[in-house]
């Protein structure tokens, strides 16, 4: 009998709300582009000395984008600050004057509110990217970038993650006003539509059948990395280890092997020749690689992606192509998606 692709499997609430990431985006391109304007100007006119990033789980990963696009893109030293320094430690972090940006769905974890509310006392311009608008985050915030992802009922994030990394480069495009990136930013619903119909049935017969795998990204691309890592193991019960390229060299490459194998994403950067380089090297120690972007083999599997994009358009077209691919992981392992076991949609942390 020969494997099942991806779209044989039942369609999940998951996947549906995947399906739904390129009209959500086309939505918040349009609904927010007067505030990214807007806050663009005000960040031109009164340049932040360093950033502040806030955030738990999926929005997290979107979190590490945001803060890859601030440091490459606008030179802007972005540090994650651990939400439990205030809420937990009772600590009050100096960040006056700083650009302060939380990034969650619900708006409601207690830690996430407290780190807003000291950022905010303390003179940091506070920003929300949050789902729902009429959260305590939103309210705390003094500028609100809503993600208009409308209702997400799988506890696995999806349109809501595509959303924060659109929402990201959206602020960063108006910001810089590069007319080469707000062109890109345009075409982002197309791209991600294209992305969704991308068969990446190839890797499931490998990823499905392993309990341990790293996930490798570098650069603008390494929070894809996260977040793959992330789904797998929350749907699939898979150990997945999002690992950059450049640190698996440093020792942990010594686990990958015949049980061990590697997803590497990848985009057309400044990175790409090191991610070639340690594709190469995994293949010469026989560990099975799975490539997916712009990296070229050997490798066991080439999966396909959208080409011809800007580099930092690329990785949320990988990850939009992913989710269909971690639908029929958890499946294939007789797992159901939607709700993973001792997890629930809104999680609140202290």
């Amino acid at each position: 009998m020969s494997e099942k692709t991806t779209s044989e499997f039942p369609v999940t609430a998951m996947l549906s709300e995947a399906r739904e990431a390129p009209q959500v985006v086309a939505r918040l391109l349009e609904s927010n582009a007067a505030l990214c304007r807007d806050l663009g100007a005000r960040l031109r006119a009164s340049p932040p000395p360093f950033a502040v990033t806030c955030a738990r789980g999926s929005s997290d990963n979107a979190a590490t984008f945001a803060k890859y696009l601030l440091e490459i893109h606008s030179g802007l030293v972005t540090a994650s600050v651990g939400p439990s320094v205030t809420s937990v430690y009772s600590a009050r972090p100096r960040m006056r004057d700083a650009l302060f940006l939380a990034v969650s769905q619900s708006g409601r974890s207690p830690d996430i509110l407290h780190l807003a509310n000291a950022g905010r006392e303390d003179g940091a311009l506070t920003v929300a990217l949050v789902n729902d608008t009429t959260s305590p985050l939103a309210s705390t915030c003094e500028v609100v970038l809503p993600l208009h992802a409308g209702p997400e009922k799988s506890v696995a994030a999806t349109k809501s993650f595509i959303a924060a990394l659109a929402a990201s480069l959206q602020l960063v495009a108006h910001w810089s006003q590069d007319k080469a990136l707000l062109t890109a930013l345009d075409t982002l619903p197309e791209v991600l539509a294209k992305a969704a119909a991308t068969d990446w049935s190839a890797a499931l017969s490998m990823l499905s059948k392993a309990d341990d795998l790293f996930v490798v990204g570098r650069g603008v691309g390494f929070a894809m990395a996260q977040e793959a890592a992330l789904k797998l193991k929350e749907t699939s019960g898979i150990h997945a280890e999002a690992m950059s390229a450049a640190e698996l060299m440093h020792g942990p490459w010594t686990l990958a092997g015949d049980h061990f194998p590697v997803l590497v994403l990848s985009q057309r950067d400044e990175t790409l020749n090191g991610v070639n380089d340690l594709v190469t090297k995994l293949n010469e120690q026989d560990v099975p690689v799975v490539v997916a972007g712009a990296a070229e083999g050997p490798a066991k599997v080439m999966l396909p992606s959208v080409e011809r994009v800007h580099p930092y358009i690329a990785p949320i077209a990988l990850i939009q192509s992913f989710y269909p691919l971690v639908n029929a992981i958890a499946q294939a392992r007789g797992r159901n998606p939607d709700a993973p076991p001792r997890l629930r949609k809104v999680t609140e942390t202290v």
